[in-house]
This record gives C-alpha cells, structure tokens and sequence, in this order.
C-alpha cells in the first residue's frame, strides 16, 4: 500500500506521531492529522473530515480519551475509498464498561473495510507524556489496583504493529491483545522509575486512597467501580503479539524509565 496515503488521526499524540514517524521511514504517503497537527482535524468539527479523508486508502483510527469515534465518520472514511482501518483501542474494556471504545470496535467491524483493532494495555508513557506526569513529580502515583498487575507497553511497540497491520496483509479481522514482556504492580513500575530518576516516588493503590486525592464525586465513585473491576481480573498476561506482529520483543519497562529519564521526563 505504499502508492496510497495513509491518514494517521492523533498525529501529535503518543502513539500516532510514532505510527506516523515508521511509516514514513518506511517510504509510505502519511497524512498526519489532528487539531494541531499538518492536517487539521478534528472531532467536533465534521467540516475538518473530508479533507482529511480524501485521498487515503487506510486509516490508523484512534479519538482522545473521552471523545467517542463517530460513526459518521467511519462511513464517510470507507465512501471515499478507505480501505483498511486500524482502530486503536484498549484491554479489557467489556468488564471496564467503557461503552465508547466498545461502540468504536463495533463500528469499525460493521464498516466494510478491512480492520484490525488494537488493544494495548497501559501505555509505559502515561508516565511521561500522560496522566501520571505529574504525580511523578509530585512524587505520588495514586491508582486503586493495589498489587495486581499490568503487562504496560510501550508506545513504540503499539506504533510498529499498527503500522505493519495499516501495509501489510494477514491482518485483517484481528484483534491484537498488546503487552509488554512481562506484568508488573503499578508499585513496582513507580520503583522503577524513582531508581531511574533518583525521585522519591511512592505508590497508594486503595479505593479510599483515590477517593481522597480526586475527590467523591460521582465520576470518581464511577472510576473507582471501573477499576474495581479491572483488578477482579486478577494480574494481566503477557501477550506476544508484539513478537507475532513486528518479529521483535517488546520492550522492557526498565529500558523505558532509563531512556526516559535519560531524556530529562522528569525533571522538574
């Protein structure tokens, strides 16, 4: 698919800049897209869709946190010649009761393009490029898990399998489980980062513990009840898709804190 543009939505984000930085290393046609990114878009403002469309034979499909993927422009995507849609979603969303990303996956099975969707577990750069930036800094990371753990990926590997599904073929119809090499307590990665950054850094991972630091509102009493029932899950397997699909291991958390801390994340 290399002769055909391939439009990466959240362009500046996490995983898309990385999608879109292989892609063109790879000799690809990348449209980057996003509100502030080479192409704009933007979810709210349906006007923004068709020029960004236009043209693209697959797209690497992916809304922020919160912002549903419109089905309107799903179907709008595959009326104009799209191909090929993977959609990045997450792990463990059914149980999470995360309606918007179910909704999304249903949509891009119903599309009529050839899909591939992407469920990593936690991003390794939600601690910082995310949400957990600052509470490094603060030097407290307060998630209600309490020691289960989670098998956290890095965003270059969750990158390099959407770009090998958005060009290769073998991929379509799958769901890819997305996973570090191994599964750690939310405590032990924050260990791992304060060896790496010489920071105090400690972990509180109760219910009450989140409540106190968000407050008991009625969206906090929610997301305590959504990672309830992620830790009755029990701690996460390693999967290897990341292996399956790229031909390398994923990569260590431990490489991540270095190379991140190496690069000043955290400094104040």
């Amino acid at each position: 698919m290399a002769q055909h543009v391939i439009l990466v939505l959240g362009a500046t984000g996490s995983t898309g800049r990385r999608v879109t930085g292989l892609l063109r290393a790879s000799g690809h046609a990348v449209r980057a897209a996003s509100r502030s990114g080479e192409t704009t878009f933007d979810w709210s403002e349906p006007s923004t869709w068709e020029p960004a469309v236009a043209g693209a034979s697959a797209v690497y499909l992916m809304a922020p946190d919160g912002i549903p993927v419109d089905p309107r422009f799903v179907s709008l995507a595959v009326e104009r010649g799209v191909r090929r849609i993977v959609l990045l979603s997450s792990t463990a969303i059914e149980p999470m009761g995360d309606e918007r990303l179910m909704s999304a996956e249903r949509t891009v099975r119903e599309s009529g393009a050839e899909w591939t969707i992407l469920r990593p577990s936690w991003f390794d750069q939600n601690f910082d490029e995310g949400f957990f930036q600052s509470s490094i800094l603060t030097g407290e990371v307060v998630v209600p898990l309490g020691d289960v753990r989670q098998a956290f990926v890095d965003a270059g590997d969750i990158a390099a399998v959407a770009a090998a599904a958005l060009t290769e073929d073998g991929h379509a119809g799958r769901t890819y489980e997305i996973t570090g090499p191994r599964s750690l307590t939310f405590g032990e990665a924050v260990e791992i980062i304060a060896r790496a950054t010489g920071r105090e850094v400690r972990y509180r991972g109760g219910d009450e513990d989140y409540l106190t630091a968000m407050g008991s509102s009625e969206q906090a009493m929610a997301e305590v009840k959504a990672f309830a029932a992620l830790r009755d899950l029990g701690d996460q397997p390693v999967s290897e898709a990341v292996r399956q699909v790229t031909g390398s291991p994923p990569k260590p958390f431990e490489a991540y804190a270095t190379e991140a801390a190496a690069q000043g994340a955290w400094r104040p």
